[in-house]
């Protein structure tokens, strides 16, 4: 059906077109940002034909090298890989021609696709509509689109008035390879996204590479689960429970790295700005600064990772490679960036020691991933199971009255924080008894409502108030209050 084919890219570079012209006009009300090609030099009239040739054969090596940098990426996994190995030979024995995965290297660069491996491809923009600018860097911009069956995605684009392509284009006075040349870290993150799929990473749902003979000028757009970025602000203002979540989610994904189909990862560029969160989940969305290279090393001294309050020493393996370095250079950041500010404020009463614990333990690298990652897990079986409210006095229940089936209206709320509702005071909950705890620790609490809702861990979500006029039928929800306060009963 070449009549289709052709349609079909006909209507993906009218795509193209529609989200270039979007948006440039999303991103002019950022100051930042001109016009989309108006700092182009002219190629052609930017001097001699020696210097062109120069620049171009200066580009072309640029280009090789990045290319270089990916081509490691493509190596099968070892479980594949194994079974067409020689006998005593290593994975890095093997020659690229026999390891490297190209069909996936031309799907990246032409646009050629496996289904197994992309759910969407350029004929997935076409009818699109950018809504926003969600963020821009140097190299990269991210657009939320809504695509044309309704669904919400994020689209990674070359930043055509970011630094790293006006850079380029100054040095080498070629747009079209310039803009091939920054589209490598697209690329190499679009291999990582294949290698690297786990929870805590952001989903690639496909991507679209333009053929240079279907005029797309070596355009490449990455598809990906649209999040929402990362605000410390607003996380500090939240219960330890979302915060807890955050760092748990943190730690899972670093275990992973520790060990992932490329080997032991480092998150080079590790800022809150590189994550996102999807329904409260944390995900990794920018890995173009991952490194899967070990750091070799003759002595110890060669094994220092330098942070700006601390230096630490690892030991140089008798391989001659600097041992965990990549792993300790990932928590001592997740502590630095995460842990600090989000672990032990307002940490209940009963973990305060083990939070104590893995500040400790990060913070002066005594501990590797996998003791961490025990760590955190251990906080999370006694959150979820109330192992750690054994010592509430099970008569705490008894001063109040339930009333089951039950809710309440013209409620006088009082405020307390962190609470999951700005009007009143939400908090979450193991059972009755540790909500009725928190009630008698508030002066101004005199009833409690569980609804039946639930956080992320199963814990319930009470509702504390100072009274309320009367009582409504509800079946969802259990009414509890102080005896002192002598409810009024529904009317028929």
């Amino acid at each position: 059906m070449p009549g289709m084919g052709n349609s079909l890219r006909a209507a993906a570079l009218l795509a193209f077109v529609v989200l270039s012209i979007l948006v440039s006009l999303l991103i002019s009300s950022v100051q930042q940002f001109g016009a989309r090609f108006s700092h182009f030099p002219n190629a052609t009239v930017a001097g001699d034909e020696e210097e062109l040739a120069s620049l171009r054969g200066a580009l072309i090596y640029q280009l090789n090298e990045r290319r270089r940098e990916i081509i490691p990426l493509l190596q099968p996994d070892d479980d594949e890989e194994e079974e067409n190995r020689l006998p005593g030979e290593s994975r890095h024995d093997q020659t690229l021609d026999t390891s490297v995965d190209y069909s996936l290297w031309n799907e990246i660069t032409h646009g050629s696709r496996r289904a197994h491996l992309d759910e969407m491809g350029c004929e997935s923009l076409v009818d699109m509509r950018a809504l926003e600018v969600l963020g821009s860097g140097y190299t990269k911009v991210v657009v939320k689109v809504n695509l044309a069956g309704g669904q919400h995605v994020a689209l990674k684009l070359v930043n055509e008035q970011g630094i790293d392509m006006g850079k380029c284009v100054e040095d080498f006075k070629d747009p079209r390879g310039c803009r091939e040349l920054v589209s490598y870290k697209l690329k190499k993150e679009i291999v990582l996204l294949q290698r690297l799929q786990h929870p805590n990473v952001i989903k690639l749902k496909g991507h679209c590479a333009g053929d240079r003979g279907g005029g797309q000028d070596g355009r490449v757009t990455v598809i990906l689960e649209q999040g929402n970025p990362l605000q410390m602000i607003q996380l500090l203002q939240s219960p330890w429970e979302d915060r807890f979540r955050i760092c748990l989610d943190l730690v899972r994904l670093l275990h992973f790295l520790s060990q992932s189909p490329l080997g032991s990862v480092a998150l080079l560029d590790f800022q809150p700005r590189q994550f996102v969160t999807v329904s409260g989940e944390l995900k990794l969305t920018d890995l173009d600064d991952a490194s899967a290279e070990e750091t070799t090393c003759q002595t110890d001294a060669d094994c220092t990772l330098q942070f700006p309050n601390r230096n630490f020493t690892l030991p140089c393996s008798a391989q001659g490679v600097c041992e965990g370095l990549n792993e300790k250079r990932n928590i001592y950041n997740a502590y630095r960036y995460f842990f600090t500010y989000l672990l032990p404020h307002q940490a209940p009463p009963g973990f305060t020691h083990l939070v104590d614990h893995i500040m400790n333990s990060t913070g002066e690298l005594k501990a590797d991933i996998n003791q961490t990652l025990e760590a955190f897990e251990h906080i999370l079986l006694l959150y979820k199971s109330g192992l750690h409210l054994d010592n509430l006095p099970p008569s705490i229940i008894r001063d109040y009255t339930v009333m089951r089936g039950m809710g309440t209206s013209g409620n006088a709320e009082y405020r307390c924080w962190p609470s999951y509702s700005q009007q009143g005071c939400v908090l979450s909950v193991h059972s009755a008894k540790e909500a009725a705890y928190i009630c008698n620790s508030h002066s101004q609490c005199n009833s409690f409502t569980l609804s039946g809702q639930k956080t992320w861990t199963g814990r319930l979500l009470a509702s504390f108030r100072s009274s309320f006029s009367h009582l409504v039928p509800d079946g969802t929800s259990e009414v509890y209050v102080k005896k002192t306060k002598a409810p009024e009963t529904p009317t028929a």
